[in-house]
């Protein structure tokens, strides 16, 4: 199962100082109770180092154990988000893009001004956690593809039964003698002249 572990929003402060940590949010249901905080913890290590190797305007994925981080520094604003490898890429990305959205509209520029750890972000990023499990939520491109698919299977049902019961009313005019052979020639006819719009 697709799996979205962890989001952080970061203050980056430049690649010699730590970014400071605006808000996380973590889905540790995975992991024993014991193991729990050493596991926060060592998401919150891995979140400011990305943050602080990631130049403004950049994005970069990288691989920590199972984990992939998608990163993106926004303007000093950094997302970090961390999935496993079976979540796309592009959709952690997406789910990076939309929390800094969300966090500016929510918050404006007042998060310039924070020189220690605050959790102003953590109620929108629970929310983001919670939201984005589903990678198609986020990549709205995805999603598009999925329902196109669903659709394209559904259709290539419906062709299909209908072919077959083009078929076999095919071979039920054949054999019934109730129809006349005015009726049989007309329903070939027809069917003739239908011929254009059927599959082979």
């Amino acid at each position: 199962m697709v799996k979205l572990t962890a989001t952080m929003l970061l203050k980056f402060m430049g690649a010699d100082r730590d970014p400071v940590l605006l808000g996380s949010a973590t889905d540790l249901s995975s992991f024993g109770f014991f193991q729990r905080s050493t596991v926060r913890e060592m998401l919150i290590f891995v979140s400011r180092t990305v943050a602080r190797k990631t130049a403004i305007g950049a994005r970069q994925s990288v691989q920590h154990e199972e984990y992939l981080a998608h990163v993106y520094n926004r303007d000093g604003l950094v997302a970090v988000v961390f999935t496993d490898a079976t979540y796309p890429a592009r959709a952690g990305f997406c789910v990076a893009n939309q929390v800094i959205d969300d966090f500016t509209a929510q918050d404006g520029d007042s998060w310039r001004r924070n020189t220690s750890d605050v959790e102003t972000g953590n109620a929108l990023l629970e929310a983001a956690l919670q939201k984005y499990q589903d990678p198609t939520a986020a990549d709205k491109l995805a999603k598009i593809q999925k329902d196109l698919d669903e659709t394209k299977i559904i259709l290539h049902k419906t062709i299909e039964s209908v072919l077959d019961r083009g078929e076999k009313l095919d071979q039920l005019v054949e054999k019934s003698n109730d129809l006349g052979m005015a009726s049989q020639l007309f329903y070939k006819q027809a069917r003739k002249a239908n011929s254009c719009c059927r599959l082979m």
